[in-house]
Formats: C-alpha cells, structure tokens, sequence
C-alpha cells in the first residue's frame, strides 16, 4: 500500500474539541484510505496564531524547524511516497510541508489551501508570506469553494494544478430518513464572533415568524453559551439548547427536524449544511461565498435582505409540508451526486496516483 504523510496545521483530525475543521480532516483521511493509500497522520504541530503575535509566530517557527527535521528522518524510513497537508492559511500557515517533501523528493499536495496576499503586511505578515510559500511549493492545490479557486488561479506559479475538491460527508452512501417533523434544527458551536453573529440572525428572524406553531432545537456548546441562552429567552420554551450532541444524537435530530436554519454568517462552507441535507432536510440561509458551494440548486435569501428573507422562507416551508419534504429530498440527491466519499476519494487518489507514477 502507498505510504503517505498527512498534516493539518490549523487542527489535527485528533483534536479534542470538535469543529468543522477536524470533521473535514477526517473525512479526507477516510477518502484517502478509501483510494487505497495509507495515510498517516504525521504531526500535531497546531501552528495557529489567532491573535496576530510576533512571539508566538517566532516560537511556532522554531518549534517546526526541529519537528522538520525529526520528520525528515522519520519519513526517509518510512518511505513517504507523497506529502498532503490540509488547510495551510495565514493564520495556521503549513510549516513542515514544503521542507520535509524537497529534502524527501516527493510530491506536496495541499487540500484546502488558501492565499491571502493583503496579510503580507500588518501583524500576520511572516506567517502569510510562509503561507504564500508553502502554496507556491505546491504540485496541486485543491479548492473546496469557488471564493478560495480565485486567488489560487490568480497567483499560481507554472505548471501547479489547482483542482476543485468539492467538501463531502466521510460516508459512502446517504444515512437513513427519519420522519423530519420535528421541530427546526440549528447546529453550530456557540462562540463569539461570526457563529455569534449566526445566532443574532436567528433570533431576529424568529421574532418575525407568522407561523403560529413552531420549535427550534441548537446543537452546540462553547463559551458564548450564556449569552446565546439570554437572547432566546423572550421564546420561551419554543427554543431547545440541547449543547454538545454525541454522533447518534445528532443524527436523530436530523432525522427528526423539519428543516435546518442556519443563516451561515463568513462561513467557510459548513459541514452541518451537508449533513442536513443528507439526512433530507431543506435549508434555510442565507446566499452567501461557500455556503452557495454546498447547498442544493435554490433561491436562498442575499444577506442583505435580513431576517424579514430569512423569516419569509421559514414561514413557507412550515406551512406546505409536502413542498417542504420534496424540498428536502431535491437537497439529499444533490448530496449523494457530489458530495460523498468515493466522489472525493476519486478526485483526491487520482491526482497523487499521476504525481508519484
């Protein structure tokens, strides 16, 4: 079986804390392994810097020039035929990467790897210009938005692929329906900043909501816990804060729910969307860069239209309940058509097969 090296600078697939990011890590080690090669997780140097700090740049710089070297010794033994890292950017740049592969003389594939120039300067500016270069170091990049493909196509040096890796479900075949005549699902971690910004969004469009009857459940923990629960509070108990939900919990809230409303506030694309849709819910939000990449073919709500768009659409799923589950089973084929496992593993295995041959 070909060996090769797996790296996820932003967060490694065995991060404690779940998220977006480590559900797609995942899900790109199954697809490989799905293609036949072995994959190995091979670092969990977190090179995040959040906060823009020119110590904690330099300390993370030095720490993985040692890991690079320890890493070039260990992939010479173990005969890495290939390097994959997965979401290289400038805040949680690729570090090990392009020095481990050119010492090897294997390929580096980026997956989700982004360019983001207008850091070069201000507080980021050395780890975007390492992300800059661990870009150019490339043989293939592949994009999982058309947002991201701009800028790849914009400044790629000659003769790098930049591919379209659409995001997918670690799953070969679609999970079973439910009878989806519960309550409206919202599923995103509760922390401030955009998902914050989301959840604004959803009380406001809840305060404007003609049906008579409605419920809504949230799937998700995190620090702004209290001050998401004080602003669903004037709903009383129509509103459920289920926190955290384990893997069978979360699919029978999807098998039970009606629809999921999730405005998707600067989201990079959203893995509950496909998880949604799968299970054979409609969605509700808004039409915006990434989001538009994994959402069904539809009429979704410009982020400038508010929560009157977002309430309009919520109202007219609840009142036609048969309009709402053809809806629902129109989003589910589209997930089975492009957004699978073996679709993505075909992508991803094909590429390495051409660059290691």
């Amino acid at each position: 079986m070909t060996e090769v090296a797996f790296y996820a600078p932003m967060k490694a697939p065995t991060h404690p804390v779940p998220s977006g990011d480590r559900t797609m890590g995942r899900a790109v080690l199954k697809a490989l392994a799905h293609g036949g090669l072995r994959a190995t997780l091979v670092s969990t140097l977190q090179t995040r810097d959040k906060a823009g700090d020119a110590g904690v740049q330099a300390r993370l710089f030095a720490s993985a020039e040692a890991e690079a070297s320890r890493l070039i010794a260990e992939g010479r033994t173990a005969g890495w035929r290939a390097w994959i890292t997965y979401h290289s950017y400038y805040k949680a740049p690729d570090l090990l990467g392009p020095k481990v592969s050119a010492a090897l003389h294997i390929p580096y594939l980026q997956i989700e790897g982004t360019r983001a120039r207008k850091r070069l300067d201000g507080p980021w500016a050395a780890f975007a210009d390492a992300a800059e270069q661990a870009s150019d170091a490339a043989a293939a990049i592949f994009h999982l938005t058309a947002r991201d493909a701009e800028a790849l196509r914009a400044y790629a040096p000659p003769r790098q692929r930049i591919l379209h890796l659409r995001p997918f479900l670690d799953r070969t075949e679609l999970p079973p329906l439910g009878p989806r005549m519960g309550p409206m699902l919202s599923v995103g971690m509760l922390r401030y900043g955009d998902k914050f910004a989301s959840y604004q969004l959803i009380a406001d469009t809840l305060r404007l909501l003609q049906t008579p009857v409605w419920q809504i459940v949230i799937a998700g923990d995190g620090p702004a816990l209290a001050a998401v629960a004080s602003m669903m509070q004037d709903f009383g108990d129509r509103v459920h804060l289920r926190g955290s939900l384990s893997a069978p919990q979360m699919a029978a809230a999807y098998q039970d729910a009606s629809l999921l409303f999730w405005p998707g506030v600067n989201e990079a694309f959203g893995m509950s969307y496909l998880e949604a849709q799968a299970a054979g819910l409609p969605v509700v939000a808004q039409d915006r860069p990434g989001v538009r990449d994994v959402l069904a073919p539809g009429t979704y709500p410009a982020p400038e239209d508010g929560p009157t768009a977002l309430s309009t659409a919520i109202d007219a799923l609840l009142a036609e309940p048969t309009a709402r589950l053809a809806k629902g089973e129109a989003a589910r084929a589209h997930v089975a058509q492009s957004h699978l496992l073996p679709t993505a593993s075909a992508s991803l295995c094909g590429t390495i097969a051409e660059l290691i041959a």
